[in-house]
């Protein structure tokens, strides 16, 4: 539901909010999802593994946000503008994919039943109905619907936020009472023990086997390779074509670093790996993959943006009070996404820029 409140809010007042601010967003996120499963078909297609064709597509987006917060003041505000669209993009894209690729067998009624109450929460919607209980009460029952129909439920969340006013956007609104009232549980709670519960991996005698299997290449492969590699070409694409215009300050090199950074599957892509595969065996050797393949983008995004991005004129010295001045602009700058991602990020940014 928290994406789809992002969602909504770029839409109506950021920056997707017209046709020429989301094209280069829009076809990056679209390249970062094609090309990657692309590549991992091709290592998988014709085999059992070839249903985990959506892992590589995915992106931990926190994690890029806090890398490429440590940059600090090298970073330009469009660069940032840049992952934060698609950022949001590549989140409903995942959504998308888990509900349609990620659905075993339809039972209509139900999901007749779930679309009808999202239409009735529409027409709340249309007559300015803005106490947000029977919106949450007609979420609940379109949840359990539309996981009785046997599609992801994960649409639902989406749905509902798009269902919610959204009025002027202000603090008053009930789409933004209810993403501000979200943010800190989703940021802190749900999240952390989701990627606490999913990444546990009993690792045994024999494990680096795993790694030259077709499962894992693919996965090295579409991560590491095909997220810059789509979002690099999409983006080179819908600039010639001239539906819009790379940012000034932005040069096309740092775009292979914005693709580098997005190669960060780890927690998205470990959510599809739990729908995809049955068999315990698929599981580890997929998550072992995609830590080594998220840790190996976000090391090869960092380093990649610090050697194209300039450094900031400073005439200031190296004391420890600048140095944690630099510590706290690092947090600053992450706080660049909607407040879901500005409170994982900033966590995330702390981490690094202590160690």
């Amino acid at each position: 539901m928290l994406i789809g409140l992002e969602l909504e809010r770029e839409i109506y007042v950021g920056e997707l909010s017209g046709i020429k601010n989301a094209a280069l967003p829009m076809f990056a996120a679209l390249g970062g999802m094609l090309v990657p499963a692309g590549i991992f078909l091709f290592f998988n297609s014709g085999t059992s593994t070839q249903s985990g064709a959506g892992i590589p597509m995915a992106t931990d987006i926190a994690f890029a946000i806090g890398i490429l917060s440590l940059l600090g003041s090298r970073v330009p505000g469009s660069l940032k503008i840049v992952l934060t669209a698609l950022a949001v993009i590549d989140d409903l894209g995942a959504i998308l994919v888990i509900a349609i690729f990620y659905t075993t067998a339809l039972a209509f009624t139900n999901l007749f039943m779930a679309l009808g109450i999202f239409g009735v929460l529409i027409i709340l919607n249309r007559l300015k109905v803005y106490n947000l209980i029977p919106y949450l009460i007609g979420g609940v029952v379109m949840w359990y619907f539309m996981h009785a129909s046997g599609v992801h439920p994960t649409i639902t969340g989406v749905l509902l936020a798009f269902a919610i006013p959204f009025g002027d956007g202000g603090e008053r609104s009930p789409s933004y009472k209810l993403q501000h009232w979200l943010h800190k549980p989703v940021a802190f709670i749900i999240l952390p023990l989701f990627a606490l519960a999913n990444t546990c991996i009993p690792i045994g005698d024999g494990w680096h086997q795993g790694l030259t299997q077709p499962l894992s290449i693919g996965i090295f492969m579409g991560l590491i390779i095909g997220k810059p590699l789509g979002i690099f070409l999409f983006s080179f694409i819908v600039v010639s074509l001239g539906l819009c215009a790379l940012p000034e300050d932005l040069k096309w090199k740092q775009i292979i670093g914005v693709g580098l950074l997005a190669g960060i599957g780890f927690t998205m892509s470990i959510f599809i790996t739990l729908l995809a595969f049955d068999k315990n065996e698929l599981f580890v050797e997929s998550k072992i993959a995609i830590l080594i393949a998220s840790f190996v983008a976000g090391i090869l995004g960092y380093v990649w943006l610090h050697m194209t991005l300039k450094k900031p004129n400073s005439n200031a010295k190296n004391t420890p009070e600048t140095d944690y001045g630099k510590i706290r602009n690092y947090i600053n700058n992450a706080l660049v996404l909607s407040f879901h991602h500005q409170y994982r990020a900033g966590l995330i940014s702390d981490l690094f820029a202590c160690l």
